[in-house]
């Protein structure tokens, strides 16, 4: 139940970033209202990690955290020194949200359950009366002296003290992630930088990708090349899909694929032993085939990769795979070792919005008082979450910038309220 029509604080958006900002806001005593245009709470937010919730990562040295950001992570720094993922972790526990670390610092809650966190977060807007509007799309925003004076939501006018913009990206638009705060920030004045898909798997060129769907390789070098032109290494797992690769790996390098793909053909080279040379490699090949002369080479090739990828392996190498591997020449060798190092496949475009896990772009940053998350532009708005030009890596980086920028939004909208006002 609404308690009238006015509010300390107005919070449009209830994924994370919106939830935490809310739910802080009130706590720290301001009468807060939470808009959220769909009939649940938290609709994307238990879609994450594959339903298990990537809460955050556990990388504790704040300098290192802002690394995984980009070019705009420094302007994190401040909300991650508030609010970062040490306190994250703890805001959970305390929230009955026991957490466990996996591989590469990734923090999941035990019980591998997103549902678990955001029931947390509902408990903590309940204890905290945050009042909740659900179903409700703002439909015009209000500016008046150079501060919003008010929102239309539905047949209602929502006025408030302070506003915080908490309405995600365009990713995942199935669950309300139209874009609709970048319109307004933009009819506000803000300026709203280039959006497009991040974190999104890869088309391919190659038809024979797709005869390995489903299949996963594990610390997987990959090369990029445009005009013969090395642009970087990085080695993560990769999956194949029907349309090309996906994985860990290939989302953290979609952004710089996507920017390459403007100017031109996009290749990636793909090498399944990046710790090993191609010397020793070939080493380690020739000895397996003192210990196995009588094997075929569709059998030999077991030891050095998944028996799904044999086939597409001796397509592209041109050898015979019913040869008895004691018959192959010395060149012949050196061939597999040349393509376990380096399997080449065409990039040629990025899945959409639709399949991207975050959005790239939005409100520039050099607009945002990163001391607070308040607009520099309009004097009583805030923003927190993905409607903020920056996104970062896999393995929580971006969830962690949610509850960073929202809790900060939600403690500088109401540091009036606040006897201990900001860190």
């Amino acid at each position: 139940m609404i308690e009238g029509d006015r509010f300390d604080v107005a919070v449009v958006g209830a994924g994370p970033a919106g939830m935490m900002a809310a739910g802080v806001a009130a706590e720290l005593g301001a009468k807060v209202i939470l808009i959220e245009k769909n009939k649940e709470l938290g609709k994307k937010l238990v879609l994450t990690g594959n339903a298990r919730c990537n809460i955050t990562n556990a990388e504790f040295n704040l300098r290192k955290l802002v690394e995984n950001y980009g070019q705009g992570g420094k302007f994190l720094f401040r909300a991650f020194s508030v609010f970062g993922p040490e306190e994250v972790v703890k805001f959970f526990n305390g929230l009955g949200v026991k957490t466990k670390i996996e591989n590469n610092n990734r923090v999941f809650p035990t019980s591998e359950k997103a549902t678990d966190v955001l029931n947390g977060l509902k408990k903590y807007l309940l204890k905290n009366k945050v009042n909740i509007l659900l179903g409700s799309q703002v439909s015009k925003v209000i500016l008046k002296d150079n501060k919003i004076e008010k929102m239309v939501v539905g047949n209602k006018e929502i006025i408030a003290e302070k506003y915080i913009f908490c309405t995600g990206g365009k990713s995942y638009p199935i669950t309300g992630s139209t874009g609709d705060g970048f319109k307004w920030a933009s009819d506000l004045g803000h300026s709203i930088s280039e959006l497009s898909p991040a974190l999104t798997p890869i088309k391919i060129k190659e038809n024979w990708a797709r005869d390995l769907q489903g299949l996963v390789l594990k610390d997987v070098k990959i090369s990029i090349l445009q005009d013969n032109e090395k642009h970087f290494k990085e080695t993560g797992d990769i999956l194949f899909t029907y349309f090309g690769l996906s994985g860990p790996l290939i989302l953290d390098i979609s952004k710089t694929i996507g920017e390459l793909l403007k100017q031109g053909e996009v290749k990636l080279c793909l090498d399944l032993f990046p710790n090993l040379n191609i010397e020793v490699l070939d080493k380690k090949i020739k000895e397996k085939i003192d210990e196995n002369p009588k094997k075929l080479i569709k059998s030999f090739l077991t030891y050095f990769m998944p028996k799904r990828f044999i086939p597409v392996f001796i397509k592209n190498s041109g050898l015979e795979g019913d040869k008895k591997i004691n018959d192959v020449a010395k060149k012949e060798r050196k061939i597999i070792a040349r393509l376990l190092k380096n399997i080449e496949v065409t990039a040629t475009g990025l899945l959409g919005f639709d399949s991207a896990m975050v959005t790239r772009g939005g409100v520039l940053l050099k607009e945002i008082d990163d001391k607070t998350m308040r607009s520099k532009i309009i004097d009583n708005l805030f923003f927190s979450g993905e409607i903020i030009d920056i996104d970062g890596r896999t393995g929580g980086f971006n969830l962690q910038a949610c509850w960073s920028t929202g809790y900060l939004a939600g403690k500088s909208a109401i540091c009036k309220f606040s006897a201990n006002g900001l860190k």
